[in-house]
């Protein structure tokens, strides 16, 4: 049978050498790197190691659902930043700034999974939102449309009023189940 300390030092001791192959990695990466942005590719990995961080800290810690959301997060920008960086995605971040929206609704998904034990109005519906709010700036950002946001919004603001009353009547209708 072996002891709980053992069990956590070998853990430790994991953890420790998953952290060493990654900087390995990171450093090895960075050499073969020719004609990309080294620190755009630092900017990007510092993201994903704090989002890697967070996930520590919501393994660790009682607020996992708060750090469950972070790690998420931060992780989904780094490796969009990553993939930015590499050219994979050839698309600048000054462009796609509304991923940040995205990436906070889709964050909001395991967070209120792990928090609630299931699907809730609570999370579901602004993480639905914040999806949608993301989609529609890029839409407007990447100029796939003839005409600008705020065409769109002095011609279709009645249409922002019905769906914000949408959400409150979903989160209401959840809240009573």
């Amino acid at each position: 049978m072996v002891s709980l300390s053992t069990r956590r030092r070998v853990a430790q001791l994991i953890f420790i050498i998953g952290l060493l192959l990654m900087f390995l990695g990171s450093a090895f990466l960075m050499g073969n790197l020719a004609g990309t942005s080294r620190i755009s590719v630092l900017v990007a990995f510092f993201f994903v190691i704090l989002g890697s961080g967070c996930a520590v800290l919501a393994i660790k810690l009682n607020k996992r659902s708060l750090y469950l959301f972070f790690a998420t997060f931060f992780m989904l920008v780094g490796f969009f930043l990553f993939l930015s960086a590499l050219k994979i995605i050839p698309v600048a971040f000054s462009e796609a700034w509304p991923l940040i929206s995205v990436f906070s609704g889709l964050a909001l998904f395991p967070a209120g999974w792990h928090r609630y034990g299931g699907l809730r109005s609570w999370y579901v519906v602004p993480s639905i939102a914040f999806v949608i709010l993301g989609s529609l700036l890029l839409v407007f950002s990447f100029n796939i449309v003839p005409f600008s946001f705020s065409h769109f919004i002095l011609r279709w603001w009645p249409l922002l009023v019905v769906l914000t009353g949408l959400m409150l009547v979903l989160i209401s209708l959840g809240t009573k189940n």
